[in-house]
């Protein structure tokens, strides 16, 4: 599966979706530290829930052939807690998920999240439970989040869901690569850090 494109407008994102039980995932669940190494993102989807995936020996959603090629996961409250590590969206990524609805999610992992095109949005408890309900009974159904219009589609019904304001405003302007807007901006970038008292690059890029 395609990464999504640098730039785009992440609108909507639309599949079938994996549901995750439980609550206060973290990201070392997500990647195990170990995996941190890794000198590029390539792989990290295969190291996705690795050590939890090992313990249920097959019997994870990730395994699960049902949820294969799921573009969506649905997770409880909490999630993303823990350390700050890009590996953890990065891995979500590249295993195929492209958008996560969720009851709560860790401030700093929603925000890695939204770096990488992938928008995370918040619903109630109920719903979120009603939703993996839905998935585990219709796993060929299709699911939708809506970021324009801030609400989840599935099951011929549409729900609510929150997204920060600065993040939606990211994606759907397709804003959200932050690091390809610096470089495309870099001489603005410069500038900017020669007057930051913290630093101490000149304007022209030489220290």
């Amino acid at each position: 599966m395609s990464l999504p494109e640098r730039g785009s407008a992440v609108r909507r994102v639309a599949g079938t979706a994996v549901p995750l039980p439980g609550d206060d995932v973290d990201t070392d669940q997500i990647v195990p530290a170990r995996f941190l190494k890794a000198v590029t993102f390539d792989e990290m989807g295969e190291y996705v829930f690795y050590d939890e995936r090992a313990a249920a020996d097959g019997d994870h959603p990730f395994d699960d052939p049902a949820y294969q090629g799921a573009r969506i996961l649905v997770v409880g409250d909490n999630f993303g807690c823990g350390s700050s590590r890009e590996h953890a969206p990065q891995a979500l990524l590249r295993w195929g998920v492209r958008g996560i609805v969720g009851v709560s999610f860790a401030e700093i992992f929603a925000d890695n999240c939204s770096s990488l095109g992938v928008p995370t949005v918040t619903t109630d408890r109920e719903t979120v439970d009603d939703l993996r309900g839905f998935v585990r009974s219709n796993p060929d159904a299709g699911i939708e989040i809506d970021v324009v219009d801030e609400r989840v589609v599935y099951d011929g019904r549409e729900v609510p869901v929150g997204i920060d304001d600065s993040a939606r405003a990211a994606l759907v302007d397709g804003q959200w690569d932050t690091t390809t807007m610096m470089r495309a901006n870099l001489d603005a970038a410069r500038e900017t850090a020669a007057e930051l008292p913290y630093t101490d690059t000149k304007p022209g890029g030489e220290p």
